[in-house]
């Protein structure tokens, strides 16, 4: 079949999907990735044909960033920046999907940040669609609803959190669904009442993480399954820097740092940091956004670096210190290598809670609260502490066993039936 993956947001978002189209395709499916444009070469370079949609959470970031740089994770205070982000997220994705929907799809497969618009695209086309998600979006009493990055509040008070987490996600999305409803000469119908309607339609859901990490909650709905990661492809031809090989070599494993493509790393986090890994005694390895080519400036033990393949990385090194994105927290898993997540939003408290809950890191620390001292006792902590590694790599053993990519085909092979 011809299968149409439809993603946006920022590179986390988009990564895990080629490694899934590249199973659909291997089935004998044709596949294509719609997702921003800034992600074309990421899709082509995968194999997979590639149609243009908007949603680049990264640039609207950045704009956001200038004008308003106290904007803060999502939760009080800075839930209402996250809701105007978000509406401008949302602003031009629906008119994306129909046109990347348009030429020649069979099925539909929908991610967490555009199945509230995508399934009003299938009921248009009349194709069915299948959600894969990155992140659990369905109200339980298991946890709390990972966009408002709160603490547990208990049964009843995840669940009500999580519905409220839904009411929150229709106040982003409401105004972008219902004109595109309009546009398609669709009935108008609540995001929630659409919700209710696919869920009696058997709309099923996959999430594409490991429930070694995150257990399916008892109380989710039939239909909403967690299947285990699917991984990013591996690039072909891609060649380590010979500095940065050099470097490896030089010494023992360094610490990775690494903060995303959504946060700012300026000078005062650069320094920051390097300050923490002297004090921790460890040489690291500093990744800047995507893009940046190597670093021509090596600061003693500290080496900074542009783009370079988790894959490749992360099994190289002592610990790793990230952001705690949905991808980034899979690939450090998958390497067997402790973490200290540092969340900057969205989701990403939400994996750092969860890195610390399975023993893979020695706690969490927000990059809001973040200081030298504190950033060096984490570091000591997880390249020193034998049970942080030893719960690591069995935690790579268990997702080295699991085929999330695998279940997915076997869904879309169902629906060709």
């Amino acid at each position: 079949m011809r299968v149409l993956i439809v993603t946006a947001g920022s590179l986390g978002d988009v990564a895990p999907y080629t490694g899934l189209g590249a199973r659909l395709r291997a089935a004998g499916h044709r596949v294509t990735i719609a997702a921003p444009a800034a992600y074309a070469g990421l899709v082509s370079g995968a194999g997979l044909e590639f149609r243009p949609i908007g949603g680049d959470l990264a640039a609207l970031r950045a704009g956001t960033a200038e004008r308003r740089p106290g904007w803060s994770v999502p939760g009080a205070p800075g839930l209402l920046d996250f809701v105007r982000l978000g509406r401008r997220f949302v602003g031009e994705l629906g008119t994306g999907i129909v046109t990347a929907a348009g030429t020649g799809t069979d099925v539909l497969l929908l991610s967490s940040t555009t199945a509230s618009l995508g399934y009003s695209v299938a009921q248009y086309h009349d194709i069915p669609c299948l959600g894969v998600f990155l992140q659990p979006t369905a109200p339980t009493r298991a946890f709390p609803p990972v966009v408002l990055g709160v603490r547990t509040l208990g049964g009843w008070g995840n669940r009500l959190a999580g519905w409220l987490g839904r009411r929150l996600a229709d106040r982003v999305y409401a105004d972008a669904s219902r004109r595109l409803r309009a546009r398609l000469g669709l009935p108008p119908v609540g995001l929630g009442r659409l919700e209710r309607l696919a869920t009696a339609d058997g709309w099923t859901v996959l999430h594409g993480f490991s429930p070694a990490v995150l257990p399916r909650p008892p109380d989710w709905p039939a239909g909403l399954e967690v299947v285990g990661y699917w991984w990013p492809v591996s690039r072909a031809g891609w060649r380590p820097p010979g500095e940065l090989v050099d470097f490896l070599a030089a010494g023992p494993p360094p610490v990775y740092v690494g903060f995303g493509s959504l946060t700012d790393t300026g000078d005062g986090l650069h320094a920051l940091v390097v300050g923490a890994l002297r004090r921790a005694g460890v040489r690291g390895v500093l990744q800047g956004r995507p893009g940046a080519g190597v670093g021509p400036d090596r600061e003693g033990d500290v080496l900074t670096v542009g783009d370079v393949p988790h894959d490749w990385l992360f099994p190289r090194m002592a610990a790793l210190v990230h952001h705690a994105g949905c991808g980034t927290t899979g690939a450090g898993l998958r390497a067997g290598v402790p973490a200290v997540p540092v969340p900057v939003l969205a989701d990403q408290p939400f994996w750092a809670a969860r890195l610390a809950a399975v023993g893979a890191a020695p706690g969490v620390l927000p990059l809001r609260r973040l200081d030298e001292a504190g950033l060096a006792d984490a570091i000591r902590a997880a390249v020193t502490e034998p049970g942080l590694r030893r719960r690591a790599r069995r935690l790579a053993d268990r997702l080295a066993t699991e085929d999330g990519a695998g279940a997915v085909v076997a869904a879309v092979d169902r629906l060709a039936r």
